[in-house]
This record gives C-alpha cells, sequence and structure tokens, in this order.
C-alpha cells in the first residue's frame, strides 16, 4: 500500500504499468533515494524503475494526472541536491535503461539510454581505436542521463570540454507525456544546448546520441612536484601563457595529497605543498616537444621535481590517485563539503591564499583539488557532521568562497551544478532580469511547476514557490 499522502488509485496504476518489482513505496527503500552525493536529503514518495521510454511517457502522465513533482535520477553521485525530491512525488530512476542501442564508427557516435554507465561507453569502443572524452571524477559509476543533465566535465575539460560539446541529440519526455527529438546537426534553434545542463527541470532525458573521440597517437602524463602551492598555481599561469592547451591540468595540495597517497599508494609525495597532474596528447612530435617545453616551466617556477611517466601503469596509478580523491577524504574525516567555483587562471594562486584564510577564521582544515587548466577549483572543508551547528557554519565559508570567485571574475559552478545548494548565490552571480529570463525557459517547458521543483532558481523566483502558492505541495 501506497504511503497516505499519495493518491490509493495510483498503487494499482503504477504496478500494472511496472510489475510488482518496477517501484518502490516503503520507507526503509526509499531512504537511499532521499541523498546524493552532497550534504542535503529530503525523501520521496515513490520511485519508479521504467525500462522505456514508453513506459516513462505513461509515469509522467500519471504525475500530471495527479499533480505529483518528478525528479529524473541517475547514480546519485551528484553533488549539488539536483536528484534529490525536494518537494517529495516521485523520482524517476533510470538504472533500467541502461543500453547501448547502437554504435556508429564511422560517424563517431554512440546512441545511448540515459543509464548508461559514462566509462561503459568508452569500453565498448576502446578496442577501435575510440573513446568518449567526458570523464567526470565518478566515471565508474555516473550515467549519461545525470551527466547531461548536470553538463558534466572532468579533468580532461581543459581539452576536449564538457558533456554540451558532446551531445549531438537528445530523445526526452515533456511534463505532459510529449517526446520530442532534438539535434545539432539540422537548422533552427539549438534546443540540445538549452537542455542539456537544465537539471532535470525542463523534460526527462530518455536517449542520448554522443560524440566518440578517435584516440591519440601518444599520451604522456607528468607530475610536477613543489613545496608551496602558489608556485604550482603560477605554473598553470605560465603554461597558458606560452599558448600551450594540455589535455589536463590537475592540481593537488599537500593536505589532499597525504589522504591520497594514505589511501591509494599513488607514489605521491608526502611532504609536498602541492602538485600539478599535467597530461599531453596529440601527435608523438608534438607532445614529446611539449613535455620539455612545459619541463621548463615547472623548473622556472620553482617545481623541485618533475616526473613523467614511462609507461600506462604508471600513468593509471597517477590518474587512480586523483580520481580516488574524493573517497580518500572519507578515510580522514566524519564528513566533507566539496564547492566548486571557478576562478580565472591569473587568479588559482590568490584564491588558494582566500580559501586557507577562510579554514582559519572558521577553524576548519580545507583541502584543494581541482581542474587547473579552467580555474575549476574543488575545495573540501572537512567537518564533523554530529557536532551542532557545524553544518551550517560550513555553508557560511562556501558560500564566501563562491563570493570571492564571483568577484574576481569567476562563477558559482564548473561541473556540478545549482541544483538546491547554490540557489540562493544565484542571485550573486546573475542580474535580476537574467533570472527572470531563466524562469520563462523553465515556464516554457514545464509551465506545471511539477519537474524537479525547488532547484536553480532562488528563492522567491523558481517553482517551489508557485507550488506552495497554490497549495500543491501539500503531499
Amino acid at each position: 500500500m501506497l504511503p497516505l499522502n499519495l493518491p490509493p488509485a495510483l498503487h494499482d496504476q503504477i504496478e500494472k504499468l511496472l510489475g510488482p518489482r518496477g517501484y518502490l513505496y516503503k520507507p526503509e527503500d526509499l531512504t537511499l533515494y532521499e541523498y546524493d552525493g552532497g550534504v542535503d536529503k529530503s525523501r520521496p514518495d515513490l520511485v519508479v524503475f521504467p525500462q522505456s521510454t514508453a513506459e516513462v511517457v505513461s509515469i509522467v502522465k500519471l504525475a500530471a494526472e495527479y499533480n505529483l513533482p518528478l525528479v529524473g535520477r541517475g547514480a546519485g553521485t551528484g553533488l549539488s541536491g539536483g536528484a534529490i525530491a525536494r518537494a517529495g512525488g516521485i523520482v524517476v530512476s533510470f538504472s533500467r535503461m541502461n543500453q547501448i542501442l547502437e554504435i556508429d564508427l564511422p560517424n563517431e557516435r554512440a546512441v545511448v539510454q540515459p543509464g548508461v554507465v559514462n566509462l561503459d561507453i568508452t569500453q565498448a569502443v576502446e578496442a577501435d581505436g575510440y573513446f568518449y572524452a567526458p570523464d567526470p571524477s565518478s566515471q565508474r559509476a555516473c550515467t549519461i542521463g545525470g551527466n547531461v543533465s548536470e553538463n558534466a566535465g572532468g579533468p580532461h575539460t581543459l581539452a576536449y570540454g564538457v558533456t554540451t560539446n558532446h551531445v549531438l541529440g537528445i530523445e526526452a519526455v515533456l511534463p505532459d507525456g510529449t517526446v520530442i527529438e532534438t539535434s545539432t546537426e539540422g537548422e533552427g534553434y539549438d534546443l540540445t544546448g538549452i537542455l542539456v545542463g537544465s537539471e532535470g527541470t525542463m523534460v526527462l532525458v530518455t536517449k542520448v546520441i554522443v560524440r566518440l573521440m578517435r584516440k591519440p597517437e601518444m599520451v604522456k602524463t607528468i607530475l610536477a612536484i613543489y613545496d608551496r602551492p602558489e608556485d604550482a598555481g603560477e605554473t598553470v599561469e605560465r603554461i597558458t601563457a606560452h599558448a600551450i592547451t594540455p589535455a589536463a591540468i590537475e592540481m593537488m595540495d599537500g593536505v589532499m595529497l597525504r589522504m591520497i597517497e594514505e589511501a591509494t599508494h599513488a607514489s605521491y609525495p608526502m611532504d609536498a605543498g602541492a602538485v600539478l597532474l599535467i597530461e599531453l596528447e596529440g601527435l608523438r612530435e608534438t607532445v614529446e616537444e611539449q613535455v620539455e617545453q612545459i619541463r621548463a616551466v615547472c623548473l622556472a617556477c620553482h617545481a623541485r621535481e618533475f616526473r613523467v611517466a614511462l609507461n600506462a601503469q604508471e600513468r593509471d596509478l597517477l590518474w587512480k590517485g586523483r580520481k580516488n580523491a574524493f573517497g580518500a577524504v572519507g578515510r580522514c574525516s566524519p564528513s566533507y563539503y566539496v564547492q566548486d567555483g571557478v576562478v580565472p587562471r591569473t587568479q588559482i594562486a590568490p584564491t588558494l591564499k582566500f580559501i586557507h584564510e577562510v579554514g582559519d577564521r572558521y577553524g576548519f582544515l580545507i583541502s584543494n583539488i581541482f581542474h587547473a587548466g579552467d580555474g575549476n577549483l574543488h575545495p573540501l572543508i572537512l567537518f564533523d557532521h554530529h557536532v551542532p551547528g557545524e553544518l551550517d557554519r560550513v555553508r557560511q565559508a562556501s558560500d564566501e568562497i563562491l563570493q570571492h570567485c564571483i568577484d574576481v571574475g569567476g562563477s558559482i559552478t564548473g561541473e556540478h551544478g545549482i541544483g538546491m545548494e547554490k540557489m540562493e548565490m544565484m542571485g550573486h552571480q546573475f542580474a535580476p532580469d537574467t533570472l527572470e529570463m531563466i524562469a520563462r525557459f523553465k515556464n516554457l517547458f514545464d509551465p506545471g511547476c511539477r519537474l524537479n521543483p525547488g532547484k536553480m532558481l532562488p528563492t522567491g523566483r523558481g517553482c517551489m514557490e508557485i507550488r506552495q502558492r497554490s497549495g500543491d505541495l501539500s503531499l
């Protein structure tokens, strides 16, 4: 029997559509779906597991009939509360829509369902010399539908761009059950560009056409070791000034290095102040020349050591440390809060200094790991959620860091999205007229405010307030 705050008739309709194992409604089962990779929580009233676009359409129409909120969910690895059912209602989990439907190597594309794991695409085509470029740190778990919704990035964003640069088309379901298809290869408005990064507030994505890339002829991975984080930050600025664009430039400070090395044994120096993990890709001659150019820049910026991975095993080990960083932090702190601000590359060193000052002022240890090549910082604030009031202080410290990012010409997010985490900061980033235009786009696709309400826009401008005023959230 469904919870009392859902219409009793909905139980029979859902079971008839999906079968007895196609949905969850018991409190103990719903607990898993009340959170994502962030710190916010809110429990849905129902979780459904469609296996086709037709079933998604039927679910959407039922939700419309009973005026229930809908939230799409992939693997739940998001970090901004995007997949949390803030207003209750129905979570649509795409975990059973997990098939690679077509691989078209002559046209360098693949057609996948939203529940396909990011890394599975590369593994399906790598024997033929291809790969899927966007590579979030959670790529072994995160799914393409979530990547599209959040416009996910990753370490290799610097050279390859983010998800929107690799999506050629989308099939999606509107809140009234209408199925639309978009393409980047035809005439007319770029609906694909509008929907990628819309965080599930406009449509439910049911199919994605992704771009495949050819593997480069040569890859070289470098570890540059520094005593001072400021020197590493200056190196990034100078590499850019030399007109060299590596495939990736990742930076980790000393606090992060020690946590990673204790957990993964990736051969990171335990006594360093910071390291840069730099990857070069391309033609053999070009890459070999760039290695020496970058060596000269690193040493000029006081790198105490410059290592080049000798083989694929050494390269994989270095990246293992970077990709497993967040898990390593979990071994050392009861809780941590990860942020996602962006600053111009010239502001990396000053911003690191500011983050350190924030940590001192609030009494928190803050470690830093980020995509230095495009200025996308991920400061991790270590804290204990068992201490009363600690999370509120962490949020205050985090907001100060994001405000600093705005003040120096940056942004409040690079790849984690706005979700429910950064809603209020949107009013600091954008002028009222811009926020109004965003709200108009939302209303165009979802006039009933049923898709992922309570996300993206600040208080007073979003769907949550509209539904509250009309009494629709008294579920």
